[in-house]
């Protein structure tokens, strides 16, 4: 079946079109930027943004799958650019795959859709979708999500998937501006250093889509959501020091408040606005809570109705990781 990967060339929409390379499959990805290693390797490269429907509608064109990775994804900026990208993009993409007769659609959410301001251990998909979060990102992936599951139809099989804190061997994300902000002494432990999250290891988060795919060939799956996670909540702090001990990097110690962060997180949200600044301020508030509070989920869903299930442990990802970054024939690095 021919597959459309939106965000064929980020980090999890890569790893997507490669293992869809694998199974022999022929693949479309739609990019702003180019992709000459892939087009080398026979995938039609459409480049265009979101916002251009008419580039969207070609891309289906011959598509079975639509896998809807591409996203604004950040912590700040304008909603107008939020929204433009991740509701007016996605309702192209839903008009485009009803135009051009896809079947299906694997939406790319996020668990931050249910953002709630408070901790969240264990909580599972009946969880409302949040209509007030103090970041733009989940307000308009929330927007989306609805409008995705509610085009369900037996014409156009759709689900959400929700994975959360993707990680692996290539984050161009996570990992650099964990320790980007270790090595400049900027990384603090928020609050009491205890809670528990959920990541995702990038492998599993492609078999995740994969296995969506193939559950929207039944009845059960069809406009549903699912977290997607390794099923195995950690201590994030602890975590975080462990993966810094791998990599050679200076562990985390110094402290701060839940309160004294979120305040902070408000001043810099204020001096971004007003005078206005480039890039994302060092900290908000909701970034804040995200570093204090648990967020981990409950996967029986995933497991039940997608036979999904996690590969690549926590253990696993980590050993890997710290191998392919410092392998053992690397120089020692020096303080």
């Amino acid at each position: 079946m021919n597959a459309l990967v939106t965000g064929g060339t980020g980090f999890l929409g890569r790893r997507l079109v490669e293992r869809l390379l694998a199974q022999g499959r022929k693949v479309t990805v739609l990019a702003r930027g180019p992709a000459r290693d892939l087009e080398a390797r026979g995938v039609r490269l459409v480049r265009a943004s979101l916002e251009d429907a008419g580039a969207v509608e070609t891309a289906c064109a011959g598509v079975a799958t639509v896998f809807h990775v591409a996203a604004k994804v950040g912590v700040w900026g304008r909603y107008q650019d939020f929204y433009r990208t991740n509701v007016e993009g996605t309702r192209n993409v839903l008009e485009a795959c009803r135009r051009q007769g896809v079947g299906r659609l694997v939406y790319t959410s996020t668990p931050s859709v249910v953002y709630t301001g408070e901790a969240l251990a264990g909580a599972d998909e009946s969880l409302p979708l949040t209509t007030a979060c103090p970041s733009p990102y989940p307000l308009t992936k929330a927007i989306a999500e609805r409008e995705v599951r509610a085009a369900h139809s037996p014409g156009l099989r759709t689900l959400a998937l929700r994975p959360h804190l993707i990680w692996g061997v290539g984050d161009p994300h996570l990992i650099p501006r964990l320790v980007e902000r270790a090595r400049a002494g900027r990384l603090r432990i928020v609050g009491s250093g205890q809670n528990r999250v959920d990541l995702v290891h990038v492998e599993n988060a492609v078999d995740a889509q994969l296995a969506g795919e193939a559950a929207l060939a039944g009845s059960v799956a069809g406009g549903k959501a699912y977290f997607i996670t390794n099923g195995e909540p950690v201590v994030l702090w602890e975590w975080i020091n462990q993966l810094l001990a791998a990599l050679g990097e200076p562990r985390v110690s110094r402290r701060l408040s839940l309160g004294s962060a979120r305040a902070l997180g408000l001043v810099c949200e204020a001096a971004w606005r007003l005078l206005p600044l480039k890039g994302e301020p060092p900290l908000t508030r909701f970034v804040a809570t995200e570093l204090a509070k648990d967020h981990w989920f409950d996967i029986t869903a995933a497991r039940r109705d997608l036979g999904y299930f996690p590969r690549i442990s926590m253990a696993a990802g980590l050993v890997e990781l710290a191998f392919k970054v410092c392998p053992a024939d690397a120089p020692p690095r020096t303080a």
